[in-house]
């Protein structure tokens, strides 16, 4: 954060117009939220503080919030799409930064007629995903943030195992030291499975297989989140349809994490 104040100070922004202000959410965070000088709060994080959040503001001067509070990202691939170019994306729409990005295509919906081969070069990806030192330019997956999101989401790669879902590839920390865990798909998952409905904020892919539209429609909104969804076909009539469909805030279309300053990112709910 402060070293991408530089080019804001290059560019001719006067001192004190943007501040970075360090501390913990009792403290700092609870004083911005309700701070009655201040019009606007944006704030990411988990849903439980993105109430008090809300609730400071409300209680303050009612100031404008945005509020992030995770996601379960479906991504949806359908029949016609090249099969090549959707395993990359999903690979990249979950293993980017170890998975700990707040609209990761955690949730990779594949109809029925390319699953098969699919999932078999799904694995094989996994397994060149390069993980390790991130000061490495060959490396692709760093650690996870720290030992408690370690924990955390090797936790949830054993309820995976435990409620009944196929473990594909990985599933194991990577290395004798650091926090790094091996780039991580499931299949045979269930809509009702934690590793199919909780934030794990980890490299974990739940990998599920449709039938029709309808169904995968169904199954994308079948969260408490609606952050973000990815649609792969080469039909411009389902990826509209589907699009106009499915409650999220950002939908992209063939391609993911493709961001815009000037678009705002938020969730539906």
């Amino acid at each position: 954060m402060l070293l991408s104040m530089i080019p804001c100070t290059q560019a001719g922004i006067p001192d004190g117009v943007l501040n970075v202000i360090t501390g913990f959410g009792p403290t700092a965070g609870a004083a911005v939220a309700s701070h009655m000088d201040i019009d606007k709060v944006s704030f990411t994080g988990s849903t439980e503080v993105g109430r008090l959040v809300m609730e400071a503001a409300a209680k303050s001067n009612l100031k404008s919030v945005s509020l992030e509070l995770g996601g379960k990202s479906p991504l949806i691939i359908f029949d016609d799409a090249d099969v090549d170019m959707a395993v990359n994306l999903a690979r990249m729409a979950i293993f980017t930064n170890k998975g700990e990005v707040c609209v990761a295509g955690s949730r990779v919906y594949v109809q029925e007629g390319i699953y098969d081969e699919f999932v078999k070069k799904a694995a094989e990806s996994a397994k060149n995903w390069v993980v390790g030192d991130p000061f490495n330019p060959r490396v692709q997956q760093g650690p996870q943030v720290d030992k408690k999101q370690f924990e955390r989401v090797l936790k949830y790669i054993e309820s995976g195992t435990r409620e009944g879902a196929t473990l594909l590839t990985g599933g194991k920390p990577c290395g004798d030291k650091g926090y790094y865990i091996e780039p991580t798909i499931f299949i045979d998952v269930k809509d009702d499975m934690s590793i199919a409905q909780d934030e794990i904020f980890g490299p974990v892919m739940s990998l599920m297989k449709f039938k029709t539209i309808e169904e995968a429609i169904q199954k994308a909104n079948n969260t408490r989140y609606g952050l973000a969804a990815g649609i792969v076909t080469k039909d411009l009539n389902i990826a509209n349809r589907v699009s106009r469909s499915i409650r999220a805030g950002s939908i992209w279309i063939n391609c993911y994490f493709a961001f815009d300053a000037d678009c705002h990112l938020a969730a539906i709910r």
